[in-house]
């Protein structure tokens, strides 16, 4: 069992964040993964700059190194601390991983009033992914996408 507090948990966070940000590499955001006995699996930072990859946010890339230090996808019981609440993208994410503990430190409102504006992408996803002004979203081929997924589902392979 780990016997660091929240605050000093966050506080790693903003570390790797400030230190990346000062050297260009991504924004002011840094996001770090405990387990669930407080083991610390993971400090990242926004590398979207350095890496040239709009996916590069910090609570991906800490996903990222947390799944691959365990060995698994699965990020059931842990908690994840942000410096902001998470983008979209990031939310999905951490949906993805299975991660139900958030602690985040900036509201959204904080990262618009800097220039980081998500608030295109909530709209774009309240109005059912109409406002073809964001993403133009079309169906096609899907009976043959779908040969795929039956293919898929007759094999029985691992959902996750």
């Amino acid at each position: 069992m780990s016997n660091h507090k929240p605050a000093e948990l966050m506080q790693k966070a903003i570390e790797k964040a400030r230190d990346t940000m000062l050297e260009d590499v991504g924004g002011p955001f840094g996001a770090l993964i405990v387990d669930k006995d407080g083991k610390i699996l993971a400090v990242a930072s926004n590398s979207v700059l350095k890496d040239h990859d709009p996916t590069a946010h910090a609570e991906i890339n800490a996903i990222r190194q947390a799944s691959a230090k365990i060995g698994n996808h699965d990020l059931a019981g842990c908690t994840i601390y942000t410096t902001s609440y998470p983008c979209p993208m990031c939310l999905g994410a951490i949906i993805w991983a299975n991660i139900r503990n958030v602690v985040y430190g900036c509201r959204k409102e904080d990262a618009d009033s800097i220039g980081f504006r998500d608030d295109f992408i909530y709209d774009f996803i309240a109005s059912g992914m109409k406002k073809v002004q964001v993403l133009d979203l079309k169906e096609d081929f899907r009976d043959s996408c779908l040969d795929l997924f039956r293919e898929y589902a007759e094999k029985e392979k691992t959902l996750y």
